[in-house]
């Protein structure tokens, strides 16, 4: 009876310690560009929680370094994600592995480059290389954008394993739809694999009228996708674009990575 008692305390105590990481995390996400700064009572509000929970919460969040107090009860983002976005910087696989890459990629076709990933049900920018009088609102490291719009994205999609594409579309079939990927599984998965049989993808206008993206993936050994690499152009600045050539140099930037990728995964 008392090993049952003891191990049952211990499941609860684990539940609890992880719905408590849980709250915290979610406290981190409530901070954006338009929302910088959060009050002690907004924060408490927001998590819908006791004060002296939200108190710890924040104590603890704050004692990471992952919050910052400016002024008396309200805080922002804290230096702490500063250091861990070097350590990202210095240790990452992937942007390790593009470093060098991107840049001869914008110099041999004169258009910005990045380096996205798969994040949750969505697209992560985690670097970038900019070509000269690029526009300043073009995707940058840190940002995110949808997986079922832009080469980039889809490119990624195309070339993730079958059980992660079936979680995917039973949590987002209307979105996938209305992206025209497919109203049903079946669809869907033609769609994407025709995608995957070229090897990338042109689109035009997804985010921006007159937008051109270009994108290829970066492949595991087990040629699932790790990521891509897109650029774009806007057609009404550049209309001296060779679109084959651009295609050929990113199918090319992005196979570099994927062989530093998986030769230094078996190093």
């Amino acid at each position: 009876m008392g090993d049952g008692h003891s191990s049952a305390h211990e499941v609860g105590s684990t539940a609890e310690n992880a719905s408590s990481l849980a709250k915290m995390l979610q406290i981190l996400r409530l901070f954006s560009e338009t929302e910088p700064v959060w009050s002690t009572a907004e924060i408490i509000e927001a998590m819908e929680t006791s004060r002296s929970t939200g108190y710890f919460y924040i104590k603890t969040l704050h004692d990471a370094g992952l919050l910052n107090a400016v002024r008396n009860g309200h805080y922002t983002l804290g230096p702490g994600i500063i250091e861990m976005d070097l350590q990202l910087r210095l240790t990452d696989p992937l942007l390790l592995a593009s470093h060098g890459v991107l840049e001869d990629l914008v110099d041999k076709i004169g258009h910005s480059a990045v380096l996205l990933t798969a994040f949750r049900d969505s697209i992560l920018c985690i670097g970038e290389c900019r070509a000269p009088n690029s526009p300043a609102n073009r995707f940058s490291r840190g940002q995110r954008r949808p997986m079922f719009q832009g080469a980039g994205s889809k490119v990624i999609l195309a070339h993730l394993p079958h059980h992660r594409l079936k979680g995917i579309y039973a949590r987002q079939s209307e979105e996938i739809e209305k992206a025209g990927l497919g109203s049903t599984w079946g669809v869907f998965r033609k769609t994407l694999g025709e995608i995957k049989k070229d090897g990338f993808l042109l689109t035009k206008g997804e985010f921006n009228p007159g937008v051109y993206g270009v994108a290829a993936p970066i492949l595991t050994d087990q040629k699932t996708a790790v990521g891509s690499v897109a650029v774009a152009w806007d057609e009404f600045e550049r209309r001296d674009v060779d679109v084959q050539r651009a295609t050929l140099a990113v199918k090319q930037a992005a196979a570099i990575i994927s062989e530093r990728l998986v030769g230094n995964q078996s190093a």
